[in-house]
């Protein structure tokens, strides 16, 4: 009879302290995929790949845009850009930027350079006037819209404003 009790005792805390250590896990659990699903950044997203089929990139981003609630923000230009490079280390250095832009589209980055100039994929688009060039899209692969990037310059440098203002126009 001491025995049981016992048993019982112990199966009680160790109930209660497993459902204490699961209340307070779960919702870390849920933050962190949460975080994750907000926080994914593709590749395709971060650097301009001549060896990259955007095709493929593209099915793939206009998924993950659907399933995230956001619109394809299609970046074109390439390595050899001065002023994609200037971009890409103003969205680096400015955190607000970089948080909303991903936020906001899924990135599609497109190669366009001698080595691959992705002329079957770009046909679609209308042409660009300099790089980098953006056309935004919706999930569906609608373009909605051609965006100059030298819009979001101000006095010769790129606006963190402007970019709010672009990030705003196009929040869903």
């Amino acid at each position: 009879m001491f025995m049981p009790v016992l048993f019982q005792i112990a199966m009680k805390t160790f109930i209660s302290r497993f459902l204490v250590f699961f209340l307070l896990l779960l919702p870390a659990t849920f933050h962190a995929e949460a975080s994750q699903l907000t926080g994914y950044v593709p590749v395709y997203s971060r650097l301009y790949d001549a060896s990259r089929n955007p095709n493929a990139d593209g099915r793939h981003a206009l998924k993950l845009a659907k399933e995230t609630n956001r619109k394809v923000l299609i970046e074109v230009g390439g390595d050899w850009c001065s002023w994609c490079f200037v971009l890409d280390q103003f969205i680096k250095e400015h955190p607000k930027v970089e948080s909303r832009l991903h936020q906001t589209f899924v990135v599609l980055k497109v190669n366009i350079s001698d080595e691959n100039d992705n002329v079957d994929f770009m046909a679609a688009f209308p042409p660009a006037q300099g790089y980098p060039h953006m056309y935004v899209s919706d999930s569906n692969g609608n373009i909605l819209s051609s965006q100059d990037t030298a819009d979001f310059r101000e006095n010769k440098k790129y606006s963190e404003a402007r970019f709010m203002e672009f990030f705003d126009r196009w929040n869903n």
